[in-house]
């Protein structure tokens, strides 16, 4: 069942919605809503029915509206290698939605939010929200936050592109949303998978401002990600 208590409209909570779609990925908005958290954002959650079955299929977790806050704390401690327990991560700062409350408060423009990320998303997901169709309480929040000029990422999680997604997404970019491949980098000496799904993460937060350690920058200084010996 949907939680509506937890700093309902109290004129001074402002949450990042972060929207999960059901492209594979979970590891990377496991990595974003670990880093909202860890800057103190607050957060408003909508986990899509899709997404729930690429959920149990990456970490083995059965989300559940009920028992929402449990398998979020389980999902956020598990490290993109898939171990239980990787990480200490406090959820009392977020929110979470039904995918198919439309009713729900982030689906009006009224609503305060700083903005929306879609980590990470699907073509489906893409399609929905750059045709405006607003199918699930995913999709309308991104339609929302589009028509009230807030700040839109998008992390599309698929390769190859066809045609038809590719002119998606130059719409979702005419509409003022960052399109963000989930493309990892590696000259930021990445040693383990979770450096990867990191630098991705740390891009999605970096297109929504948001001050983060996730990865280490570029400075200028070429081999700068090699291992040095001795």
């Amino acid at each position: 069942m949907t939680d509506r208590l937890d700093g309902m409209n109290d004129g001074k909570r402002t949450p990042w919605v972060v929207g999960v779609s059901g492209a594979s990925g979970t590891p990377y908005a496991a990595a974003v809503l670990r880093g909202l958290l860890a800057a103190g954002e607050s957060v408003d959650l909508v986990v899509s029915r899709a997404s729930r079955l690429t959920l149990l299929d990456e970490t083995g977790i059965s989300f559940r509206d009920a028992h929402w806050r449990e398998d979020l704390a389980a999902w956020l401690a598990r490290g993109a290698d898939g171990k239980p327990d990787t990480f200490a991560v406090d959820v009392s700062g977020v929110r979470y939605w039904a995918a198919g409350d439309l009713a729900a408060g982030p689906s009006s423009g009224s609503y305060p939010a700083k903005g929306m990320l879609v980590v990470p998303a699907s073509t489906a997901a893409v399609a929905g929200v750059a045709l405006g169709l607003s199918k699930d309480l995913l999709q309308r929040v991104a339609s929302v936050t589009l028509k009230e000029r807030r700040p839109l990422v998008v992390a599309v999680r698929e390769t190859p592109l066809n045609g038809q997604t590719l002119k998606h997404m130059v719409a979702l970019d005419e509409a003022g949303a960052v399109v963000l491949p989930a493309s990892p980098a590696f000259y930021a000496g990445a040693t383990h998978i979770q450096d990867l799904v990191d630098f991705v993460a740390g891009r999605v937060l970096d297109a929504a401002g948001v001050p983060h350690r996730l990865y280490r920058r570029w400075e200028g200084e070429l081999g700068g990600a090699t291992p040095r010996s001795g």
